[in-house]
């Protein structure tokens, strides 16, 4: 688990909206990103946080993409974030990925 170390977090608000962030068009993604928004967000780190709100700032069929193994981000601060929610999703069970 990562060692909490928020320096700023979201108000109310602006979670809210990070959290409708993570509802996609897709089922695939919606089983992906809201477990991890739900059960892991708020553990993270103020920069991985950072990182995972503009993950959620790509369109659908890249996030899908990346979240089956079929590519990934150039951004390697992007990349760190899909293996984590991969890893984090799959140690709790919720998503099998390809």
């Amino acid at each position: 688990m990562t060692t909490h170390t928020n320096d700023n977090p979201l108000t109310p608000d602006q979670r809210a909206r990070v959290k409708w962030a993570c509802r996609r068009g897709m089922k695939e993604l919606d089983l992906a990103l809201m477990p991890f928004f739900d059960y892991e967000y708020d553990d993270l780190s103020y920069d991985e946080q950072v990182d995972f709100i503009r993950l959620l700032e790509h369109p659908d069929p890249d996030l899908f993409n990346w979240l089956m193994n079929k590519g990934l981000p150039q951004d390697e601060a992007l990349q760190a974030t899909i293996e984590l929610i991969q890893n984090k999703n799959k140690q709790r069970g919720a998503v099998p990925y390809a």
